[in-house]
């Protein structure tokens, strides 16, 4: 059984996807792992691979969702990302981005999408 903390993230992930579709974007994985690291989207578009991070809050009063990326999770989805890319031999230019969502109630979502939120330190 999932805890309420796993449903709510589950259902920012689908907000996210929802707006990463209808922005264009194809979504290539969704919660892809190795080993102890995930990646909680990974897409696409015409210029770049894009690792998405969705955090997802039912309201911003402690800050924002996008706050509580740590440089620790930065540092696990560019170790993923490298993975990724090895194993499937990617050429693409690689972006890592943030969904911020807050839920508003069962249907509605506050939305923020920062791309390039922050650059990899190969």
């Amino acid at each position: 059984m999932k805890t309420e903390k796993q449903i709510k993230g589950n259902r920012g992930e689908e907000k996210a996807i929802d707006y990463l579709l209808s922005n264009g974007y194809v979504i290539l994985e969704r919660n892809w792992k190795i080993g102890h690291l995930e990646v909680d989207i990974i897409a696409s578009n015409e210029d770049f691979l894009i690792i998405v991070e969705v955090k997802t809050r039912k309201s911003n009063i402690f800050g924002e969702p996008e706050e509580f990326v740590t440089l620790q999770k930065q540092r696990n989805l560019i170790r993923a990302a490298a993975s990724y890319i090895t194993k499937f031999g990617i050429t693409k230019e690689v972006r890592f981005d943030i969904v911020s969502v807050i839920l508003k109630d069962d249907q509605e979502a506050e939305i923020r999408h920062i791309p390039d939120a922050f650059k990899p330190r190969w």
